[in-house]
């Protein structure tokens, strides 16, 4: 099925997409912050740029958004109708680059924490970031 915008209307879409400094990383953050942990942002010369990284804790955090990053089984990953092909082989093209750059950095000895943007939602948030927090200190 063809797109239902025009290549104009597509790329200004597009565009509007942030793929840092996104609300679910902003609010692992804050949390973060409010408990004590320093972090460095997006470091190019780590595997996969992790979003969030702890250098004392030898610790990545990579904020995924369910769509971009594949989410089995949530709702907030829904194929989308048009060009399925191709945001298919983008989405799974994402999923095989989390995979590998979480293998490099356990490879290297970090930690490797994935945090889902659904799971930062009302619902979840407080045994989500609860959770991060244990993890880093284990």
């Amino acid at each position: 099925m063809a797109d239902v915008h025009s290549k104009e209307t597509r790329s200004y879409n597009m565009s509007k997409i942030r793929n840092k400094d996104t609300k679910p990383e902003i609010l692992v953050r804050k949390f973060l912050h409010s408990q004590g942990f320093r972090y460095r942002l997006h470091v190019k010369d780590l595997p996969g740029k992790p979003d969030i990284v702890l250098p004392k804790y030898k610790t990545a955090i990579f904020v995924n958004g369910c769509f971009w990053h594949g989410h089995e089984a949530c709702k907030y990953y829904v194929v989308p109708k048009t060009r399925t092909e191709w945001w298919l082989s983008k989405i799974n093209g994402n999923i095989k680059k989390d995979i590998n750059s979480n293998k490099l950095l356990i490879s290297k000895g970090w930690k490797v924490i994935s945090v889902w943007e659904c799971k930062l939602k009302k619902k979840n948030i407080d045994s989500t970031l609860n959770d991060v927090m244990e993890r880093i200190l284990t």
